[in-house]
């Protein structure tokens, strides 16, 4: 009998909000690759099942071709929680095939093997955040299996976990591409300039504190310095001058500037200008205005307190910085405070620091001092507009999935938006 591996959301998986609003939490970067991707490195060739909120289903299905959704297809399934941070020898701690088991590290149900009646039960629970009352196995094993907890654990992992993706072979291939003349490679054992990609004169590429990868048709201007460990990704453009420090990730398609430190940045993001983004984790499609700040660090030293799925918590951490969301834009010189939380499609600008929890769809400030409500619709064209500018046309499937977290969001909005 052969075993399917499903990758799912755990119920805890809401901590991640709002950067999960438009994708499923293993799609969330830490290093070099997605949580999905190192799981999936784990168990090579296996049968994919990916489950995911229903209303994500159909943008997944054409993000990810010919792997199923939400559907399984095998007698017998090996459940991944999409919060594990997989290290090569998952699949030994947690072999595909054997007997039903839920493998526990803590209080966090890591994985289940399931087959049977339980898994014909659980079918019908696949769109939703499972729990663990959800898997109906009694045999329980511990596992020594890191998972991630919270927004600021992948940034605060981000630097070891680009580490360990260059060594799994991410950073395979030398310095191939073009290198002029008047760079300074420092430990150039580990670092990567793959074939297509530029690097200007003036550049210093420091590998000495880690490895620097810089991906297939990026593109370095003179003068940056970047600080390992760091990851360029593919068609990205490291602006004159840009101080790029350890434990940050760039994404495909990016334009950054200015001083950024361990930072994760998707892809089709803009931070062009000078400023400061420290300890902060970046969505998709999201501008950052010129002159935008950010702090990551009280000055009183004390913990960095976090808005999370409703409520306020320490985040135990002394460095967080900004979460922004897709979609979202700022103003020149908008400045945000230590541990900020930005939603999904928002315009922020305005006088002084602005709140540290802005929901989803929310503009401005009025003249009131207050947000507004930005108009769907108009976020909805701007948004086709911005992807269109890097040749991707917004389908029907992800307008939908749009509208559906205005929707989702809109409890958050009503005690925070002046409705004018």
């Amino acid at each position: 009998m052969s075993v399917q591996l499903c990758i799912y959301e755990d119920e805890r998986s809401s901590r991640f909000f709002p950067l999960i609003w438009t994708r499923p939490v293993y799609d969330l970067t830490c290093g070099i690759t997605t949580l999905r991707e190192k799981i999936l490195r784990a168990y090579p060739g296996t049968n994919v099942c990916l489950a995911c909120r229903d209303y994500l289903r159909d943008v997944m299905r054409e993000q990810y071709s010919g792997v199923e959704i939400n559907t399984i297809s095998e007698e017998k399934v090996l459940f991944i929680n999409g919060r594990v941070l997989a290290e090569p020898d998952l699949a030994t701690k947690i072999p595909l095939e054997g007997e039903d088991t839920v493998y526990v590290s803590g209080d966090d149900v890591v994985a289940v093997r399931l087959g049977g009646e339980g898994l014909a039960k659980l079918k019908k629970k696949l769109p939703q955040l499972l729990r663990r009352s959800d898997f109906e196995v009694s045999r329980e094993e511990s596992v020594d299996v890191a998972l991630v907890g919270y927004i600021w654990e992948l940034v605060s992992r981000n630097g070891d976990q680009i580490g360990a993706d260059y060594r799994m072979g991410e950073g395979s291939g030398g310095v191939v591409g073009k290198v002029y003349d008047g760079v300074h490679l420092l430990n150039p054992s580990l670092i990567t300039v793959r074939e297509s990609a530029v690097v200007k004169p003036g550049v210093v590429l420091d590998a000495e504190m880690g490895p620097v990868l810089i991906d297939e048709e990026a593109e370095v201007l003179p003068h940056a310095v970047i600080q390992g460990p760091v990851y360029i990704g593919k068609r990205s453009l490291i602006k004159i001058g840009a101080k790029i420090y350890g434990g940050t990730s760039v994404g495909e398609m990016c334009k950054v500037g200015g001083e950024v430190e361990e930072t994760i940045i998707h892809g089709y993001s803009n931070k062009q200008h000078d400023g400061f983004l420290g300890h902060s984790y970046i969505g998709m499609w999201v501008n950052l205005g010129a002159g935008t700040n950010n702090s990551d660090l009280r000055n009183d030293y004390e913990n960095v307190k976090v808005f999370v799925s409703g409520e306020t918590i320490d985040s135990g951490e002394t460095f967080v910085g900004l979460t922004m969301s897709d979609h979202s834009k700022t103003g020149i010189n908008t400045m945000f405070n230590t541990g900020s939380v930005v939603g999904v499609s928002c315009n922020v600008f305005g006088f002084g620091f602005l709140p540290t929890f802005i929901p989803s769809f929310s503009w401005g400030r009025s003249r009131h001092g207050r947000f507004l409500e930005y108009d769907l619709s108009k976020s909805i064209k701007t948004a086709r507009r911005v992807m269109h500018r890097r040749e991707v046309e917004m389908g029907k499937s992800y307008e939908k999935m749009l509208r559906d977290v205005y929707e989702k969001t809109a409890e958050y909005r009503r005690p925070f938006c002046k409705q004018d």
